[in-house]
């Protein structure tokens, strides 16, 4: 297959297409600085991000908060990227 064929077949193969708008989930300790800390995560990994798009969800018991934060998608390695900044986090369990 010609390089040219091969790049086009690679960019079909995701179920994204690039840019996009990308809903994350993060689940985390209900702390203070949980919110602020998906922002500032956020933020570095896309210049776009908007903070009005959050969606906030507290757990029944009030440990834990659901953040549903929306990013610009613009190619798999940032979002690779992004995952791991915010499982790197202390207060984060979970990120879908």
């Amino acid at each position: 297959m010609p390089a040219t064929e091969t790049a086009a077949h690679l960019r079909k193969d995701s179920l994204i297409e690039y840019p996009s708008l990308f809903p994350i989930k993060v689940m985390g300790l209900h702390t203070e600085d949980l919110v602020h800390t998906v922002h500032q995560i956020a933020k570095q990994f896309d210049p776009f991000y908007d903070e009005k798009t959050v969606e906030l969800r507290p757990s029944s018991g009030g440990k834990y908060l659901g953040v549903t934060i929306t990013v610009t998608a613009t190619s798999r390695e940032q979002l690779d990227n992004l995952y791991l900044a915010l499982t790197g986090h202390p207060s984060v369990k979970v990120v879908l």
